[in-house]
């Protein structure tokens, strides 16, 4: 049984980690990047020494700004969808999570960032509320790592998670602003999703698919 399965949904204020642009590896997430819009597709496939492996893929995401209510240059807002899926080899276990890097040049005044829209964690299962705020306080030069939601493999492997409109809005933000996605997956032989607990049956791999980055205007 999952953990949504256990826990209910999880809502998206509950963590955030803020980390310099250096160490999460977003050089890229310069002027450079593409407008929001259809996003390209990923695929990334990790294997352990034993011959276990996991692959991801990101598909049909897409970003489009939407308008604030503030409805001023510091305030700015985009709405999110995509699906992130992950299908580890026979007796794999692990988790699928779905995380979103958001960076800003200029905070003007303590930056905050509200959450709305809806996911769906699999075909199967029914697409629940998505609501929250969260401070980010970010820095110029740093982003921030925020976490969406998580799902462990199923009995056959397999984990996905869509997004279906999820909505952002920005405010306190300055200047140039961007995001990009985080589809990460972890996994091994006797691998716990409880407490991240190994069995020692074999090669714990860990893997993490980023998205394109885009501008949020």
């Amino acid at each position: 049984m999952s953990k949504f399965s256990k826990l209910g949904l999880r809502r998206a204020a509950g963590a955030v980690a803020i980390a310099s642009a250096a160490v999460v590896g977003l050089a890229g997430m310069g002027a450079g990047d593409a407008a929001a819009g259809k996003l390209a597709n990923g695929y990334k496939k990790a294997s352990g020494i034993e011959g276990e492996s996991i692959q991801t893929w990101r598909t049909g995401e897409n970003a489009y700004p939407i308008a604030t209510v503030a409805n001023n240059a510091a305030s700015r807002g985009f709405v999110l969808s995509g699906t992130y899926t992950a299908k580890a080899s026979k007796g794999v276990d692990g988790k699928l999570a779905v995380k979103y890097l958001i960076g800003c040049q200029v905070d003007v005044g303590g930056i905050d960032l509200a959450l709305g829209g809806s996911l769906g964690l699999d075909a199967d299962s029914l697409t629940g509320g998505l609501s929250g705020g969260i401070s980010l306080g970010l820095a110029p030069g740093q982003v921030a790592l925020v976490d969406i939601t998580d799902k462990d493999f199923s009995d056959s492997g397999v984990a996905a998670i869509q997004l279906s409109q999820t909505s952002f809005y920005l405010n306190n933000c300055g200047g140039f602003a961007s995001a990009r996605s985080v589809a990460k997956v972890i996994g091994a032989k006797g691998y716990s999703t409880d407490d991240g607990s190994l069995s020692g049956e074999g090669t714990l791999v860990q893997s993490t698919l980023y998205g394109k980055p885009f501008t949020i205007n």
